[in-house]
């Protein structure tokens, strides 16, 4: 079947009440763009990872809104055209969109990742690469940390190079889960993988199972007493928070391994952690870097 999409400029203030006149006339799917993107004018706009956008759009945006016919497509933009919130906006096009293999094309986007040279994360859909001897699957999903971000590759290539041969293990912010299936791979036997989020707690238990390791997961309060290594891969901000949390569970010469942390923010982490435990940058990349510590006692 061939849809349209209904394409409109308008500045960055009419962002909101367009989105919401496109949701109420029925639009599969409304996305906003840049309309100075790759030009001189284009504006950055960056939000943190389970946080709203800074802003709904950029002073000059590109509304796409798709339809799954091209009456619904003209109509939208005739309705639209002549209400008093339109005023300083544009119909671009309604165009047709091409049929595509949707699933096929989405999957050619996410191809294996190497976390060291024999150790990779490899999408349900890939064969493993020859080279690798240990491989997690995972693929794309709702719950944060696929393996392509710099925090989560830097905490793989930390579990892939630190014995953690019958330790037990905390992953707190487990998100998909991950890295407490990474330290199951690399021999920990008692693992616990907790969230705020019950989506990630639920996606830590699928992927766990998907990779034949057991997993004990669920909310915060399931951690209790101490852990050989304690791994947090969540932002600067709650990692200060949680310092005196986090401490508690590390065990007498246990490790503590934390990320999600900017190059910047390196000094903040030590004086939050400081009165427990003396925290070093063991690893970086792009901009990101990877702190750890072993336990004082």
């Amino acid at each position: 079947m061939t849809m349209f999409e209904l394409c409109l400029l308008c500045p960055e203030d009419r962002v909101e009440v367009l989105s919401d006149a496109l949701d109420a006339l029925e639009a599969l799917s409304v996305s906003v763009e840049d309309a100075d993107a790759q030009t001189p004018a284009e504006q950055a706009l960056f939000g943190e990872p389970g946080m709203p956008a800074p802003k709904d759009g950029w002073m000059r945006s590109r509304m796409v809104a798709l339809f799954p016919d091209e009456a619904g497509a003209r109509e939208a933009a005739r309705l639209l055209s002549v209400q008093d919130f339109f005023e300083g906006c544009q119909v671009v096009a309604v165009v047709a969109v091409v049929e595509q293999d949707w699933v096929r094309l989405t999957q050619s986007q996410f191809t294996p990742v190497d976390i060291t040279p024999d150790f990779w994360i490899v999408p349900t859909w890939h064969e493993p690469p020859a080279q690798a001897k240990q491989i997690i699957r995972l693929d794309p999903g709702l719950a944060f940390g696929t393996g392509t971000h710099p925090t989560t590759r830097m905490c793989l290539r930390w579990i892939a190079t630190h014995p953690l041969n019958g330790q037990r293990v905390l992953d707190y912010g487990c998100g998909s889960g991950i890295l407490a299936i990474g330290a199951a791979k690399f021999g920990a036997k008692d693992i616990d993988a907790v969230d705020i989020d019950t989506a990630a707690v639920e996606s830590s238990l699928l992927n766990a199972q998907a990779n034949h390791v057991t997993l004990n997961t669920g909310l915060p309060d399931l951690a209790k007493g101490v852990y050989d290594t304690v791994l947090a891969n969540i932002l600067a901000t709650p990692l200060k928070v949680l310092a005196p949390l986090l401490c508690a569970h590390v065990a007498s010469k246990g490790s503590l391994v934390l990320a999600g942390i900017l190059e910047r923010q390196a000094q903040e982490l030590q004086q939050a952690y400081a009165a427990y435990i003396d925290l070093q940058v063991s690893d970086a990349q792009e901009g990101w870097i990877l702190m750890t510590a072993s336990s004082r006692h």
